[in-house]
């Protein structure tokens, strides 16, 4: 994380003082000393804030979004603010003795929630923690949410660090969330009014924003939702790799750790194939959701193309995709019972036939009859003909 150097309270608000006076009176640029490595961001944002014909003297009014902009947001973030909600709640309750609260933005910076212990009798506090206040660069300078918003990275933003005098006695800790399509949806903030210098609540806000993020791709109704991490670590914790899939088998969510194991993910709002990514028929993950659901199996494991080997879970539409497993038994036939069970062996074996059909007391023959036709080598993009040629 990118959290301030761990300096004495009065050198490091010297150290402030001096990066201000360096880039706002004096018109220098910072050593990296000065403010601490990889906080280049803070002097970027103060220097927009200048190039705007801003004043660090100038009075913060924290103005409010007009209303019909204030209802769009709340329309068009209803699944964040309701996924967001419970989350939010236990954040407040970790953070309640430090007199700091939790604030969430959308993409513009504008407030759409509020939690936490907040002193209302506080004008400071009443300033900023209000639903509908603009909380941009543009309105109030530099602060932990407009840095997020723009640095994309979690932040620590101390008193002074703030552009304006009047937000110098907040101290906060930032950082953006993403939503299934990979775009920024807003940032979650943790804000203090003159409390102790704790950037440590940085890798707080990361990790809550991490648990909304997967809460998203959870909550998005895919056909089939996959949980992947490495060999030998456990499924079902907040550093899996979530996405989810359409019924044909198309990628249409991913958490941010999805993103980083598959390249192809990258771009905001990326159409890949699981065909693309798994080194398997993508029928095989829906058979071994169903697998799951009728034999309450383990996870498998299966190369990506890459050639990285990951562990999956795979689990169809519902809570995290999980339907009553007696229910699940019934619906099935036989032949699709058995398909099921030499499945699950096949997984058992990590992809041994011949061990998978000694364990089921059957052929190989057998066994590679119920699996149908594996792909053996990587798909190929068709390639587009020339013009002019047959």
């Amino acid at each position: 994380m990118h959290a301030a150097p761990a300096l004495p309270r009065d050198s490091r608000l010297q150290s402030i003082a001096q990066a201000r006076r360096m880039v706002m009176t004096e018109g220098l640029e910072l050593p990296a000393a000065v403010l601490g490595a990889q906080r280049d961001w803070i002097e970027r944002s103060w220097r927009r804030c200048l190039q705007r014909g801003r004043r660090p003297d100038e009075r913060v009014e924290f103005d409010y979004v007009p209303p019909g902009a204030q209802r769009a947001s709340q329309e068009r973030n209803h699944v964040l603010l309701e996924v967001a909600a419970p989350l939010l709640d236990e954040l407040a309750r970790a953070i309640a003795r430090t007199r700091y609260f939790a604030i969430l933005t959308d993409a513009q910076g504008m407030v759409i929630d509020v939690r936490g212990a907040i002193d209302t009798a506080d004008r400071r506090a009443r300033a900023l923690a209000r639903v509908g206040v603009d909380l941009s660069e543009a309105s109030i300078g530099t602060s932990a949410i407009s840095a997020a918003l723009s640095e994309l990275h979690p932040v620590w933003l101390h008193r002074g660090e703030h552009f304006y005098q009047d937000t110098s006695v907040y101290s906060c800790a930032g950082a953006p969330l993403f939503g299934p399509d990979g775009a920024c949806l807003g940032m979650l903030d943790l804000t203090g009014i003159e409390a102790a210098e704790r950037p440590e609540l940085t890798d707080l806000a990361a990790q809550a924003a991490r648990r909304i993020e997967n809460a998203l791709v959870l909550r998005g109704g895919h056909a089939l939702v996959l949980r992947l991490n490495w060999p030998g670590h456990e499924l079902g914790g907040d550093a899996d790799a979530l996405l989810g899939l359409d019924a044909d088998a198309w990628i249409c969510a991913a958490n941010r750790t999805a993103r980083g194991l598959v390249p192809q993910l990258a771009s905001v709002g990326s159409r890949v194939h699981a065909s693309e990514v798994f080194a398997v028929a993508p029928q095989r993950l829906f058979e071994h959701a169903r697998a799951s659901e009728l034999l309450d199996t383990g996870p498998m494991e299966l190369p990506l193309w890459s050639g990285l080997l990951v562990q999956l879970r795979a689990r169809r539409a519902g809570a995290d995709g999980r339907a009553p497993l007696a229910a699940a038994r019934s619906r099935m036939s036989l032949q699709q019972l058995e398909d099921a069970l030499v499945r699950q062996a096949v997984d058992a074996a990590r992809g041994n036939v011949a061990e998978a059909a000694r364990a089921l007391g059957v052929s190989r023959a057998t066994v590679y009859r119920k699996l149908g036709p594996q792909p053996q080598t990587r798909p190929r993009k068709a390639r587009k003909t020339p013009a002019g040629k047959a």
